[in-house]
């Protein structure tokens, strides 16, 4: 058992382990207008330590409950990520980042110009982001909101963060995007599968924000014109 971020006390789902069978829940989402059933269903994996593959405004991402250390193993197992690997908290809105992130003015006004949207912004942690979420050395949490109808209701379902990580495996060039293939690839490794379609395979422009001047990490699917202030 554990706290969720809202003082709420969730029970991890059992653990997978290499010999497990069980196979991965599959649900065909409406692209536009998912099902609200099925995004509840989703919800309860999530909290009970489930770990799940979702679409985003982006690509394809592993997302978990931020309360839960035990998932996020498996993910590193599964991406092959040390230490030192930024993965994401993915919020509702600013207010929400907020909690979880430095945000000085400009930082702010950055943020409200690009998101949502296909980025992710790399932040000082607050108090209130688990140590083991951060950058080890830095102190930072990768942030986004995506403006994609699955992990909107998804959050909203919550009513707190995800945690995520891009939906790309070690052996792989390009990031997973249909979900029939994410189930064949993952069907023991993760615990559902929301599948709402093909949404690409360019990940989101990553930019950090923690140094003076900002510094693009990653020119992904994110326009740079709101990040540099000119028309690219």
């Amino acid at each position: 058992m554990y706290k969720g971020a809202k003082g709420r006390v969730y029970c991890h789902a059992p653990r997978r382990t290499a010999t497990s069978f069980r196979l991965a829940e599959y649900f065909e989402l409406h692209p536009l207008n998912p099902q609200p059933r099925l995004i509840r269903r989703a919800a309860e994996i999530v909290r009970g330590g489930g770990l799940i593959a979702y679409p985003t405004d982006s690509c394809y991402a592993l997302g978990w409950h931020m309360g839960d250390k035990h998932v996020l193993e498996r993910v590193r197992r599964i991406r092959q990520a040390d230490r030192h690997h930024h993965f994401t908290l993915v919020c509702a809105d600013l207010a929400e980042v907020g909690r979880f992130a430095r945000l000085e003015t400009w930082q702010f006004r950055m943020l409200r110009a690009c998101l949502p949207g296909p980025y992710t912004f790399l932040l000082r942690a607050t108090r209130a982001t688990p140590r083991r979420l951060q950058h080890e050395r830095r102190k930072t949490i990768g942030v986004r909101i995506p403006d994609h109808p699955v992990p909107r209701l998804l959050l909203a379902e919550l009513d707190e963060p995800l945690m995520s990580s891009t939906l790309l495996l070690p052996a792989d060039e390009l990031p997973l995007t249909a979900g029939r293939q994410i189930a064949a690839r993952l069907a023991h490794e993760i615990d559902a599968v929301l599948d709402g379609g093909d949404c690409g395979i360019e990940p989101t422009t990553v930019v950090d924000l923690s140094v003076t001047p900002p510094l693009l990490v990653r020119k992904g699917k994110g326009a740079l014109g709101p990040i540099t202030g000119r028309a690219l």
